[in-house]
């Protein structure tokens, strides 16, 4: 999980360098057939067919899949990258809010032995930490909430909560059977697809980016995120118990850290007080999150990025 999380950590930084060349669209378009070549070649090697009985499902996965990397992309190419990173791993504090949402709406008035009407079977603490995981996102983003930068902002956002759909797809998946380079090839294929229809519908960057050169940099995005997700999907799939599930849970934000170091040493970017307790809040809240889930409902959905 910790290599998972310092792949991806890299992977952003070469997006944030390469949107100085390309839009959101090419970048998802590369990552889309880099993987794709890279994760067939894999899979022959290894003899895992990619025929699969529930293509429906691969595809619901790779649709939100898609929603949640575009608007990261975009997000890293017009924020701070440190920013970026941890708007995404809201995941987990989005996940958390689903489970207090849904116990509240399926939660019936009912009289206790007192008369008294009890109070829905909810954590109380479970949702502090998503208020807590949202107070983190407003102390992160103050800097930046009009604009081009709000926007990105809420790109941000967007991308950590259509990951939280995509990683309960991921756990689902696994549940039934499949392996995870199948789910991982048909991301990377619904990534291409994805790509090529942005790209198709706002047009190739000029010709001075489509150099060899710049191209050049496409080709890390792809085996980067292949490579990360591998390792994120096998970190979970050898967690064979619980508190192995949630250890492996937690050290996914570990790559918000790598980030962090990234976006001040590479990009400079200058992070503030407030930046830095919001980021604090999300990872505290989103761990909280994780182990609440973990002890509200035991087979909670575990996450792969």
């Amino acid at each position: 999980m910790v290599l998972g999380a310092f792949l991806f950590a890299t992977m952003s930084v070469v997006v944030k360098i390469a949107s100085a060349w390309f839009n959101s669209g090419e970048m998802v378009l590369g990552r889309g057939l880099i993987g794709i070549v890279f994760l067939w070649l894999l899979a022959r090697n290894r003899g895992v067919s990619m025929a699969t009985r529930y293509p429906g499902m691969h595809a619901w996965r790779s649709t939100i899949g898609v929603v949640s990397l575009g608007a990261w992309f975009y997000a890293i190419a017009h924020m701070p990258l440190a920013t970026a990173v941890t708007l995404n791993y809201m995941s987990s504090v989005w996940i958390a809010a689903f489970l207090v949402g849904g116990a509240l709406l399926a939660w019936v008035p009912v009289p206790g032995r007192d008369g008294r009407i009890e109070r829905p079977p909810l954590q109380g603490t479970l949702a502090l930490t998503v208020l807590a995981g949202f107070v983190g996102v407003v102390l992160m983003l103050k800097p930046s909430v009009s604009g081009s930068d709000g926007f990105a902002g809420m790109l941000g956002l967007l991308s950590g909560l259509t990951a939280a759909f995509a990683y309960m797809q991921v756990v689902a998946l696994s549940r039934i059977g499949e392996p995870e380079l199948r789910t991982v090839f048909y991301f990377a294929a619904g990534s291409a697809v994805a790509g090529a229809f942005a790209t198709a519908a706002t047009g190739f960057s000029d010709g001075n980016s489509w150099t060899w050169q710049h191209a050049l940099w496409l080709l890390p995005i792809g085996l980067l995120a292949a490579l990360g997700q591998l390792c994120m999907t096998r970190a979970y799939a050898t967690a064979k118990t619980q508190a192995g599930t949630l250890l492996v849970a937690n050290l996914q934000y570990s790559g918000i850290i790598f980030a962090a170091f990234y976006s001040v040493v590479l990009f400079d970017d200058r992070i503030d007080a407030a930046g830095w307790a919001g980021m604090a809040l999300i990872i505290v809240s989103g761990i909280a999150a994780t182990v609440l889930r973990q002890r509200a409902v035991p087979k909670a959905p575990a996450e792969e990025h």
